[in-house]
């Protein structure tokens, strides 16, 4: 391999803000972590409501929560406060920004991985797949040690209010969204990251020792 340049670590980022993204949409839309943390977390118990209602409202969420949706939130089953909505709102946004992220980042990453073939370099492969680990790495770190403040500051960073602090009694919903299902959300934030990690270690290995056969090659053949 040569030695890697600068620009490798900037490419790595490009990856990094793809695969996390990726993250955050598959975290999103595995609702079947959801429907099994109903029994895990004991939900039904904790809510009050029985399992076929919370489905039918953390999916009515789910679908609120995709850029294709157009509409206000409508839980079927229970009530909403305007500081509640509002704050749903604000977590839309969020969702749809990395929507177009993944979308921007991917065709970036595809022209890099094009343009790089064309010039037979792949130390940013290398490179790359260890930078996508070091925001994965603090996080996973961050929750081990204290994951209700790694919560707390997600929270302070992405929101300028208190909408998100939500009153039991005015915005039912949050007594079916729990704080361990965020971190088994973040669980599979992580993986998605270190699968992609993973590809583009494998991807170098491949590619390098293409690179290789075909230099022994023309050695042979001079």
């Amino acid at each position: 391999m040569k030695k890697f340049k600068l620009t490798d670590i900037l490419i790595g980022f490009v990856f990094t803000l793809l695969l996390i993204s990726l993250g955050v949409i598959a975290a999103v839309n595995f609702r079947f972590i959801y429907y099994r943390d109903i029994d895990h977390l004991n939900i039904s118990q904790t809510s009050g409501l029985e399992k076929e209602v919370i489905i039918k409202n953390y999916d009515a969420l789910i679908r609120y929560n995709s850029p294709f949706y157009k509409g206000n939130l409508e839980l079927p089953n229970l009530p909403s406060s305007p500081g509640g909505l509002q704050h749903f709102a604000e977590v839309k946004t969020i969702f749809t920004a990395f929507y177009y992220i993944a979308a921007i980042s991917l065709v970036i990453s595809l022209l890099i991985i094009f343009y790089k073939h064309r010039k037979k370099e792949n130390s940013y492969l290398l490179v790359s797949s260890i930078t996508v680990l070091v925001i994965p790495f603090i996080a996973v770190l961050g929750s081990m040690i204290n994951f209700d403040a790694i919560f707390l500051l997600f929270h302070k960073i992405f929101f300028r209010n208190n909408f998100w602090i939500f009153d039991p009694a005015k915005d039912p919903v949050i007594t079916l969204l729990p704080e361990t299902f965020f971190l088994h959300s973040l669980l599979v934030i992580v993986a998605i990251v270190l699968l992609g990690s993973i590809l583009l270690l494998l991807s170098y290995f491949w590619t390098n020792s293409k690179i290789q056969y075909r230099r022994r090659r023309t050695v042979h053949y001079r």
